[in-house]
């Protein structure tokens, strides 16, 4: 009875251990976009992550596209030591109005190049802020994005979302949601504001859900050993 219910802890051990890992560490070390989500016409500071995937060469450039079919009025870089930024503009197919201007023209694409010293390393990832806005009427935005290393070798990560499994190099996503009255009236440094403290609050919750199984399954175990020593007395 008793080696039944140590196997049976074993097993539900290795499960938990199993889900903790893949709650704990990204699905894959892709480009992602922080925060996930954002309002439909407002303001916010996106983060771009870029991790290094090789073990043998380093990150020296990304490309990030902004969708030309959804055009943001204002973006604006973060400085960022030892990396040049730079911005590419296209001509709008139809003008978009931002405050009390018309624009014929907006950025759709910007190109982070390292210096000789500020490449991301193997084991090492890079993060680049930008503010956008106001955010389109749409239900998305695909950011797709193209990583250089040292080594001539460029990972293009521009698969867009589908409904099946996630492909081999998504692009990362911001998912947009429409505002009510009093989000829309509401001054654009809070919106970013919101939407940055939305992701902290996401990476907070995963912590916390971490937690609550390594504590669950402690718990667990624990319980077995006091049944079986009771077994033996």
């Amino acid at each position: 009875m008793n080696r039944s219910l140590l196997a049976r802890a074993a097993i539900i051990a290795a499960a938990v251990a199993a889900i903790t890992v893949g709650v704990a560490g990204p699905a894959s070390a892709h480009v992602t976009v922080n925060p996930k989500e954002a309002t439909q016409g407002g303001y916010t500071k996106v983060t771009f992550r870029v991790p290094n995937e090789k073990d043998n060469a380093n990150t020296t450039k990304i490309e990030v596209n902004l969708p030309a079919s959804s055009p943001i009025g204002s973006v604006s870089l973060k400085p960022l030591a030892g990396w040049t930024a730079q911005t590419e503009t296209s001509k709008l197919a139809a003008p978009i109005k931002v405050h009390d201007s018309e624009l014929t023209e907006a950025v759709t694409k910007i190109t982070w190049t390292a210096d000789a010293n500020s490449a991301i390393k193997p084991g090492q990832f890079q993060e680049f802020d930008v503010s956008l806005g106001p955010l389109p009427e749409t239900d998305q935005l695909v950011f797709k994005a193209l990583q250089t290393y040292s080594d001539g070798d460029v990972v293009r990560w521009i698969d867009e979302p589908t409904s099946g499994a996630e492909p081999e190099h998504p692009a990362p996503v911001l998912k947009l949601t429409k505002q009510d009255a009093a989000t829309a009236a509401a001054d654009p440094v809070a919106v970013a504001e919101t939407s940055n403290d939305s992701d902290k609050d996401s990476s907070n919750g995963s912590a916390y859900g971490i937690a609550g199984i390594l504590l669950g399954l402690a718990g667990l175990v624990a319980g077995l050993l006091a049944y079986r020593r009771a077994q033996r007395g």
